[in-house]
């Protein structure tokens, strides 16, 4: 009944539940009540309510359907994907029976009327409708929501409507399994091994090993096991399977696709033994994925979540998106509603703001300490390196020299590119922001990133192209046109093309960042999206939450943006180390190794008034994209006493302490742009404060080492900073 993001079953969710029961009673009968709850709840196959489940499997009306079509339909409910017919027609036809027998039981129908129901076959209709694609719940539950904003739930779900969607089903297909394997394998490795979610009470003959029992006892335990559901969860290639007798751990399961249902048993794998599966006893029940040989391994419903969406770059069209491990599980969408902190994501737009201040690539800011009132960022490595080149401090995603960098462009800069490009319409005038506190979704980093792969325009993401009615008259575009046509003033005069999108940043700009984004998959902390991917151009960065609470990838080829997010729905660490690189990143691989060959090999076109060049930027040879004007110069932007560079609360979003130290005067560095010998790492020389053992040519440090422990004296007075890595 409640619905909201939080799928966990608790007592404060059941308290709640009873308090909204208990309040629409007052106002409405119970048959209103059913009413409500029948033509909205969730039936599988892409229908909401009774009225799209009649027409979604039979094809017909309410009244039209049989007694025995309608108990399918009351029986779908309790789990629309395990009784779904098109799925587990058996399954189906028992459950229906049973609803069948209840109907009986209240007086719907008599015991005749219910026996020549239960004879009647389980025969779901294929429609030639284009319905909601399987796994695709999320995308087809938005392009519902949308056409039921344009033309009311009554001719959206009944009125016929001919609907052409975005959507790509190979990409999605390639989505959904990415985001369900990374979630896993997480799981697996984060998350404690499952218990058992049930037992099968039965006589011990039964639940002895297969060889060697009797044709009744395996009859009697297959007829017992099969009857057994799945949670809520579960996936369709999942068993069931129960915990046999003897010191072997052994389980056996039902396996469908043999000829006539038959019983399989197999030995657990070692390594759920040693997480914990060696406890389960006999008669217990989990899950398993099944194989033709070997050892089984324990199949685990992750309690992490997580978002994905794939757009194109240039229209803003929406190809595929998963909100989350398991729609019938929750139907939350965590694409679309879920606002969480994009943390180091957000970095290339302060990058961004610099390009447009005619600020390059080899531009050099100090890796320095930073402090103001009681705000105290540090690097992930709680580490610093002295000047570092924008390209090297994007690469390695370094907070101090992205705070330095906001704080020299100017916060007005960095929010007008936000609130441009979609990734956050309120961004809040605080050096945080910079790092990305301010909480956005992840449809709206997908929209920010296609305006970097792009050439510097804003898109309006949209998952339907057009609506047609039931005789073919166009009803609505759903895309707005990038470019429109004009006439010339005077006939002779060629028509006039006009770009209608809103511009985020000049194609300069963005190819700048194009470039610098290239190497930090290539060599930097998002190396993890790069497997298999080097014939492709690609783009990324990573992101990673105060506390390990989130973990983003986000990435671009010219035409195509992928945005990964992986979380707790309530938010708690993922675990020490856990960053956007290692929890999201394979799986943007994946979806990328996918989707990508579909599209073909592109380039991302070099605008007019940009040349590239290859320079040293003190730690590695890189190739970066240059203005006219601009040189791969050595100066370094160096901050010092000034009432311009005072930094207030209003600036950082901290208390101010008196008498704070500056660090940056101390050093005896003066305002503005120093075009003298630079103080930061030369070219052939160790960085300064770098880890032991990485010399300047060496390539990124691997986002996955531990950072060193602070001292008593680093850690003091430490708050909260949002992104990370």
């Amino acid at each position: 009944m409640l619905l909201n993001h939080d799928s966990e079953v608790s007592i404060v969710r059941k308290v709640k539940e009873a308090m909204l029961a208990t309040r629409m009673e007052h106002v409405l009968s119970k048959d209103r009540i059913l009413e409500i709850y029948l033509n909205g709840i969730y039936l599988g196959d892409g229908a909401y309510g009774v009225v799209a489940a009649a027409k979604s499997y039979f094809n017909k009306s309410l009244d039209e359907l049989t007694p025995a079509q309608a108990a399918l339909l009351g029986s779908l409910p309790k789990s629309p994907s395990n009784y779904n017919p098109f799925l587990h027609p058996d399954w189906a036809m028992n459950r229906r029976n049973w609803v069948l027998g209840r109907m009986v039981e209240t007086g719907a129908l008599t015991e005749e009327q219910a026996e020549a129901a239960k004879k009647e076959p389980v025969a779901p209709v294929k429609t030639s409708r284009t319905g909601p694609m399987r796994d695709a719940e999320w995308f087809s539950e938005e392009v519902r929501r949308v056409l039921i904003s344009h033309y009311g739930e009554k001719e959206a779900l009944e009125g016929g409507l001919d609907v052409h969607t975005s959507l790509d089903p190979a990409i999605q297909k390639a989505t959904t399994m990415a985001l369900r394997n990374g979630l896993e394998n997480y799981a697996r490795r984060k998350e404690p091994m499952p218990g058992a979610f049930g037992k099968l009470t039965l006589q011990e003959n039964a639940l002895q090993a297969l060889r060697g029992k009797t044709a009744e006892d395996k009859a009697f335990l297959l007829e017992n096991l099969k009857d057994v559901k799945a949670p809520v969860g579960a996936l369709d290639s999942w068993r069931v399977a129960v915990r046999l007798m003897g010191s072997d751990p052994v389980v056996a399961w039902v396996d469908p696709s043999a000829k006539g249902e038959q019983l399989q048993q197999a030995w657990l794998t070692g390594d759920d033994l040693k997480r914990g599966a060696d406890k389960l006893k006999a008669g217990d029940l989990t899950l398993i994925i099944p194989r033709t040989k070997g050892p089984v391994r324990i199949a685990q419903i992750p309690a992490v979540q997580g978002a994905a969406v794939v757009m194109d770059a240039r229209t803003g069209r929406v190809l595929a998106l998963s909100g989350g491990w398991s729609f019938e599980q929750s139907q939350f969408d965590r694409a679309l509603q879920a606002k969480r902190q994009p943390g180091s994501s957000f970095k290339p737009f302060v990058y961004l703001a610099a390009m447009e201040k005619d600020i390059s690539p080899s531009q050099r800011f100090e890796d320095t300490p930073f402090e103001q009132g009681d705000w105290h960022p540090q690097n992930y490595e709680k580490d610093n390196w002295g000047a570092l080149s924008l390209h090297d401090a994007l690469r390695e995603s370094r907070n101090l020299v992205t705070i330095r960098v906001a704080n020299h462009v100017g916060l007005d800069s960095i929010i007008e590119i936000a609130n441009h490009s979609g990734l956050s319409p309120n961004l809040p005038p605080y050096l945080s922001s910079a790092l990305g506190t301010t909480e956005t979704t992840v449809l709206q980093e997908a929209a920010a990133y296609a305006s970097l792969a792009n050439g510097g325009h804003a898109v309006q993401p949209s998952f339907i192209d057009y609506v047609q009615s039931p005789d073919g008259e166009l009803l609505n575009r759903f895309i707005d046109p990038a470019l429109s046509i004009s006439e010339g003033e005077s006939p002779e005069a060629p028509p006039v093309f006009r770009d209608n999108r809103v511009v985020v940043a000049s194609p300069q700009s963005a190819y700048q960042m194009q470039i610098m984004m290239q190497d930090v998959i290539a060599r930097g902390t998002g190396f993890r999206g790069k497997p298999g991917l080097s014939a492709y151009k690609i783009a990324g960065k990573t992101g990673t939450s105060q506390d390990w609470r989130d973990g983003w990838f986000a990435g671009f080829s010219p035409d195509l943006v992928t945005i990964v997010w992986v979380g707790y729905d309530t938010p708690r660490s993922l675990g020490e180390n856990e960053t956007g690189g290692r929890v999201s990143g394979p799986i943007w691989n994946e979806i990328m190794r996918k989707a990508l060959p579909l599209r073909g090999k592109l380039d991302f076109p070099q605008p007019e008034g940009v040349q590239l060049a290859k320079y040293n930027t003190g730690l590695i040879d890189a190739v970066d994209a240059f203005r006219k004007d601009q040189s791969p110069g050595v100066s370094v932007v160096l901050h010092g006493e000034g009432s311009d560079m005072t930094l207030g609360e209003g600036d950082t979003g901290a208390a101010i302490i008196e008498n704070l130290p500056d660090t940056e005067a101390q050093a005896g560095t003066s305002n503005g742009l120093t075009t003298g010998n630079p103080s930061g790492p030369q070219a052939g020389t160790q960085p300064v404060n770098a880890p032991q053992g990485q010399m300047a040519g060496q390539g990124a440090i691997s986002p996955d080492a531990p950072p060193p422990q602070p001292s008593q004296q680093e850690s003091s007075g430490d708050i909260g900073f949002g992104g990370l890595y």
